[in-house]
C-alpha cells in the first residue's frame, strides 16, 4: 500500500479491529505516536482514518485533547433503534412488490444458518449472517444513501463494543426473522413492516436485553 486512501483504509480496518477487541476501550483516549510507530506510517492517514471513525461515531475528536473513544450508552442504543426500526420497515412497506422467490429464498436458507449457529452456539459468523438477511430486503431499495446511513448504526451497536451474545434473546430474533419471511409469503405487507418497526428494532420491547448484553445496567 503506497497511496494516502489505501493507508488510510489499512489505517482504518487496524482500529476498528482493535476497538472491537477491546485493546481499544471506551472512555480512553488513543495514543496516536505508539499507533504511527506500530503501523511505520505518518500522522496524515492516521488522521485521515480518526476522521472517518468519527463520522460513525466510534471516536470524538477534541482539539488540544486529542481523541476519545466514545462509550456506547443506552440512549445511543435507543435511537439507533428508532433510526434502524423507521428505515427498514419504510423499506419494506416501499418496496414490498419487488420481493421475488429467489428473495424468500435467500431469507429462508440464512435464518437456518443462523438457527444452526445459534444451536451450536457458534457465532463466529453470526453477525455477519445477521446482516446478510437484512441486506436481501434493503437491496430492492433503489436509495443509495440508505446503506450509508445504516450500516455504520449497525456497526456502533454490534462491532464495539463487542456485543455478548445471549442464546434466549437471539432465538426470539429469529422467531421474527421466521414471521417477517411468513408475513411476504402470506402478500402481508403491513405485517411484515409491523414486525420490524414496533416488534424486532423496538427498544423499549427489548431494553432489559439490551442493558445486559451491553452491560450497562
Amino acid at each position: 500500500m503506497t497511496d494516502n486512501g489505501s493507508l488510510r483504509e489499512k489505517v482504518y480496518h487496524y482500529l476498528r479491529e482493535t476497538l472491537a477487541d477491546g485493546s481499544l476501550t471506551p472512555g480512553s483516549y488513543i495514543d496516536q505516536n505508539l499507533i504511527c510507530d506500530n503501523l511505520e506510517i505518518s500522522r496524515a492517514p492516521l488522521r485521515d482514518a480518526l476522521i472517518q471513525l468519527e463520522s460513525e461515531g466510534f471516536v470524538e475528536i477534541l482539539p488540544r485533547r486529542g481523541v476519545l473513544i466514545k462509550k456506547l450508552t443506552l440512549q445511543d442504543i435507543k435511537n439507533f433503534y428508532e433510526i434502524i426500526g423507521c428505515l427498514e420497515s419504510s423499506v419494506i412497506l416501499s418496496e414490498f412488490h419487488k420481493f421475488r422467490p429467489a428473495d424468500i429464498t435467500a431469507l429462508e436458507e440464512i435464518n437456518a444458518r443462523l438457527r444452526e449457529k445459534l444451536d451450536k452456539n457458534c457465532f463466529d459468523r453470526y453477525y455477519e449472517l445477521n446482516l446478510a438477511f437484512h441486506g436481501v430486503f434493503l437491496k430492492l431499495s433503489d436509495n443509495a444513501l440508505l446503506n450509508h446511513i445504516i450500516s455504520p448504526l449497525k456497526q456502533r451497536l454490534y462491532d464495539f463494543p463487542l456485543m455478548e451474545y445471549d442464546r434466549e434473546w437471539e432465538a426470539v430474533n429469529l422467531s421474527e426473522h421466521q414471521r417477517f419471511i411468513d408475513s411476504i409469503k402470506a402478500g402481508n405487507r403491513e405485517a411484515a413492516a409491523s414486525i420490524f418497526r414496533y416488534e424486532h428494532w423496538s427498544f423499549e420491547r427489548h431494553r432489559e436485553n439490551l442493558t445486559k448484553i451491553y452491560r450497562l445496567g
